[in-house]
């Protein structure tokens, strides 16, 4: 059996058919593979801060937080959209079990570099042993990407991060839903999407701006887990049903993110 973390962004999962969670107990059902969702939640954080008055700022499409925003975002995510992902795959027939990275200390996280960002965090370890004992009990695990310092400090983890930190201390592979069919780029006024990019493909797609805002975290997080040893990451379509069953089986869904020395 092998693990695999599916990552799902906030504007994504609003909209997700049905036919994805079929897909994701599908996979659960096979044993083949062991799914893992990790999720974000952005667009309901911003509805909430924007109601309560709250400003919101973001650098590098990461959420500057404070105390303040920082109880929104853990409010939405731990709460609200975990127990939504949670019910989704109940709904289809399958059967989750929510948890946030403060449980079980499951994501163990410190400051991140960048001060301006305030209580970011980076995951410095991962309690594989919360995942374990959820797959164990035979539901598949939701993860909220809410991390917790050794003080007890509370940390907003980008989602992307937070999926590739998993990723890495399961030695999963690690696969990025998207509402697009994987990296597009456009040549003659055409968009056309990539079916592998390397490393210094994406570092270019980032200076030349086809790569910008929400997506630079999620390739920069793959591309970290590719050179901590994950041995597969993939950005595909959610919308098309199959998508993850003909990934996982090798067929040409979305888009392969490797390292240099990966292409002949």
């Amino acid at each position: 059996m092998k693990y695999i973390v599916i990552k799902c962004g906030g504007s994504v999962l609003e909209n997700l058919p049905r036919s994805f969670y079929e897909d994701v107990i599908s996979l659960h059902q096979k044993s083949e593979w062991i799914p893992i969702i990790v999720h974000g939640g952005g667009p309901l954080i911003n509805k909430l801060l924007k109601s309560l008055n709250v400003e919101t700022t973001f650098v590098n499409g990461l959420r500057v937080t404070n105390h303040e925003v920082l109880d929104v975002v853990e409010m939405v995510l731990s709460g609200t959209v975990n127990k939504q992902v949670v019910r989704n795959i109940i709904e289809a027939g399958g059967s989750g079990l929510g948890i946030s990275g403060v449980d079980g200390s499951l994501l163990k996280a410190i400051p991140t570099l960048e001060e301006s960002l305030g209580f970011v965090g980076e995951v410095v370890e991962v309690n594989t042993s919360v995942i374990e004992s959820i797959v164990n009990q035979g539901h598949i695990p939701v993860v909220s990407p809410v991390g917790i310092g050794a003080d007890g400090q509370r940390f907003n983890i980008n989602g992307d991060v937070a999926a590739s930190a998993v990723a890495k201390a399961l030695g999963a592979n690690l696969c990025f839903i998207s509402d697009i069919p994987g990296i597009l780029v456009e040549k003659n006024g055409e968009k056309s999407k990539l079916d592998k990019v390397t490393k210094k493909t994406v570092e270019e797609l980032i200076e030349n701006k086809t790569i910008y805002g929400g997506m630079i975290p999620k390739v920069r997080a793959a591309i970290d887990g590719l050179v901590h040893k994950i041995p597969e990451v993939g950005i595909i379509d959610g919308f098309t049903k199959n998508s993850l069953l003909d990934y996982v089986n090798g067929k040409n869904s979305g888009t392969k993110i490797v390292l240099e020395e990966e292409i002949a």
